[in-house]
């Protein structure tokens, strides 16, 4: 390969030869000066690059400092913040006020059960993992709300004994509102260990703390109408057969009762389980079919409404989510005294079970319509035989026992609370109620 010098000059003969020295003498200064003045500008472009690069450091390692304040603030190990944070959202500030776990404080019910409680002036401390079952920015949305109300959620699970036990350190809590579980009847065919790990595994793990707890606490806990199964007599009563479930859910919820009975009786645990009977309202659950049918009627998209057997539609006793508060608080209210300590019995404590639905069961068409109306648009439906994917029929609730010893009284119909569903939908999702098109 030439030198560069030669590189610069054309090959042409018959060139004069002091021509070529100057000119090679003229080059070699101008080579130097590029030479230095390449070099001055690679050396600033470092420069910068480095000053550029510092900055960028520096702001991710501040954002990522922020982000693992914001973390740590709420997981286990949050430091003497975490600790404030849990102390300050426990205190009371009502007379003869109670001090409450809230479980799946993050969850549907969790959260209305949470804010009713500190509003009325309770200490509420909530725990919940934040799962990705749905859409988990739903519940972060929830726990925002929360926050706003001075309610702190530790992000935790429940199968965590050393969380547990720390939050009982902290906390002399006396009474738990157990409702973090795994939900839903048809993921259970999908994911069944999610089941046994949250309403088997993590009850049980709750109910271990609890009893050795000094005072213990009492317990309220939500177990689900699913475990009247293939029961066909109607109205469910708590009195009836429970030993037929038609889903693993239900047979977690019905082992769940079966598990609380016997810490209540060698323990000394009061214990208080609730059959919800679908519970629907705003901040729902959105596997759930009314959330579902809401969204896919806004997008255009078609429903899938299940019929029974001999084409029989579908019903279901929808209790409003206010309905459901008044029964959790009652519940917590009239729940009495667990008489053990340190895990040691010393007399019977309250075991109970109530139902807690609406009565007035409503077939699925009769929803999608009240839907529609809200909404102001048709849907567009698929209609097929229920599948044997672990739903029952019908559900129907008495809540005599209820009634009696709670004082529990639901007073929201469907349209009316499908109605405020549906306000807080279009708002939460960003619609325009008053443009929407009518079919």
């Amino acid at each position: 390969m030439p030198p560069l010098e030669d590189e610069l000059f054309p090959s042409t003969p018959g060139k004069i030869k002091i021509e070529r020295a100057h000119n090679l003498s003229m080059n070699r200064a101008l080579q130097r000066c590029f030479t230095s003045t390449s070099t001055m500008f690679l050396w600033a472009l470092f420069l910068i690059a480095l000053m550029v690069s510092y900055m960028s450091i520096q702001s991710f390692v501040d954002s990522g400092s922020r982000y693992l304040h914001h973390t740590n603030s709420r997981v286990h190990g949050g430091g003497i913040v975490w600790e404030k944070q849990i102390r300050s959202s426990a205190q009371i500030r009502r007379h003869n006020g109670i001090t409450v776990l809230v479980t799946g404080a993050a969850g549907f019910v969790g959260t209305h059960v949470s804010l009713a409680l500190k509003k009325r002036g309770d200490g509420v401390v909530g725990i919940d993992n934040f799962n990705d079952y749905y859409d988990p920015s739903l519940k972060k949305a929830r726990c925002a709300l929360l926050d706003s109300h001075n309610v702190f959620v530790v992000d935790g699970d429940i199968n965590d004994r050393r969380l547990l036990a720390k939050l009982f350190d902290l906390v002399a809590f006396t009474h738990v509102m157990h409702l973090a579980a795994q939900a839903g009847v048809r993921y259970a065919m999908e994911n069944p260990h999610s089941y046994v790990h949250s309403n088997v595994a993590g009850l049980v793990t709750l109910l271990e703390q609890c009893k050795s707890a000094d005072p213990q606490p009492a317990i309220v806990w939500a177990s689900s109408s699913s475990v009247y199964g293939l029961n066909d007599k109607t109205p469910f009563s708590e009195s009836d057969r429970t030993d037929r479930p038609a889903s693993l859910y239900a047979a977690t919820k019905k082992a769940g009762e079966a598990i609380t009975h016997t810490y209540n009786h060698i323990y000394g645990l009061s214990i208080t389980g609730l059959r919800f009977f679908t519970v629907y309202g705003p901040w729902g659950r959105p596997d759930m079919a009314y959330f579902s049918f809401t969204r896919n009627i806004l997008q255009g998209k078609p429903i899938t409404v299940y019929r029974g057997k001999n084409r029989v539609d579908l019903a279901r006793d929808f209790t409003y989510i206010d309905d459901i508060v008044k029964g959790c608080v009652a519940s917590l209210d009239t729940s009495g005294k667990s008489t053990g300590s340190g895990g040691k019995k010393k007399g019977g404590a309250p075991y109970r079970i109530f139902n807690l639905g609406n009565t007035s069961p409503v077939t699925v068409p009769t929803l999608v319509s009240i839907l529609e109306k809200n909404l102001k648009k048709k849907a567009k439906k698929n209609v097929v035989e229920m599948p044997g994917n672990g739903d029952v029929p019908f559900t129907h609730a008495n809540i005599s026992s209820a009634r009696r010893e709670l004082g529990y009284k639901p007073m929201t119909d469907l349209p009316t609370g499908l109605r405020k569903f549906v306000k807080w939908y279009l708002s939460y999702y960003g619609y325009d109620h008053h443009s929407l098109p009518v079919n």
